[in-house]
């Protein structure tokens, strides 16, 4: 059963059509992000498009829910294009959202009519993120104050700043006072071997596509390119001076790339 996602939708946000109007942009954030994190973005591109942003199944205010498979992560956006009444778009995603665009595009590749993919390839990667979730867990135990408490806590484990700030856009305030996660962690954690396992579908999307990497990072290294394009054949891939957040890192350079795909593909 699919989960009914939060999300962002810039024609609800202003209560009308925006300018361009045409064929909405689906953006779908990685893994521990939330729509939140690309408001920047969003707003920009809200000139042109509509702008739909997701939070996905346990992240950011979407409900938590067993499973995270790329089937059922697919099949929660799906769901939400249908209750808008979506029939064709523009999906972009990053890292994990990454994954889920690409397993959309390849179960419904009707509905994509291109795809932009952000530092990630459609393959199976290693447990990388044992020291993010014992920060989380530290954070969990800890019942932080405030936002300095909770960043001492993640950094007991997790030693990149940047991370840590990335991280901390999880924190909320409960009724008691005291900061808490609003991620399903649980959840998470008890299925992060789907998380870092292939995207879901057969076969190949042969649409438009855009990847985008950043020089330095390692989930999108020139020996996976062909293995890429078995999945993606059209693909683009431009690198920016960035790495894996390249989207936070290089925002100009990431719009501008976008921007330039989608003015193609109109």
């Amino acid at each position: 059963m699919p989960v009914e996602l939060n999300h962002l939708d810039t024609q609800q946000d202003t209560g009308g059509p925006v300018a361009g109007g045409g064929i909405p942009l689906v953006v779908i954030h990685g893994l521990f992000g939330s729509a939140d994190n690309w408001r920047s973005h969003i707003k920009a591109w809200q000139e042109h498009h509509r702008v739909i942003a997701v939070d996905l199944r346990n992240h950011g205010r979407s409900p938590h829910a067993a499973g995270m498979s790329y089937d059922e992560m697919a099949a929660d956006v799906m769901a939400l294009l249908d209750r808008l009444g979506i029939e064709r778009i523009h999906l972009l995603g990053h890292s994990m959202g990454g994954k889920v665009a690409i397993s959309l595009a390849r179960l419904a590749p009707a509905r994509v009519v291109s795809l932009i993919v952000a530092d990630i390839a459609p393959r199976a990667y290693g447990h990388d993120h044992d020291t993010v979730f014992a920060g989380l867990r530290r954070v969990v135990e800890g019942r932080p104050a405030n936002r300095r408490e909770a960043d001492e806590l993640l950094a007991e484990h997790v030693q990149e700043r940047a991370v840590r700030l990335f991280l901390a856009t999880n924190l909320e305030r409960a009724e008691e006072g005291r900061l808490h996660l609003r991620l399903g962690l649980d959840e998470i954690q008890d299925d992060y071997e789907a998380v870092m396992g292939e995207p879901a579908g057969e076969g190949a999307y042969d649409g438009p596509t855009l990847v985008l990497r950043g020089a330095n990072s390692r989930y999108v290294t020139d020996e996976m390119l062909p293995e890429l394009r078995e999945v993606l054949p059209r693909a683009r891939v431009v690198t920016l001076e960035a790495g894996h957040w390249l989207h936070a890192e290089q925002p100009e350079a990431f719009r501008r790339a976008v921007d330039d795909f989608l003015a193609e593909q109109a």
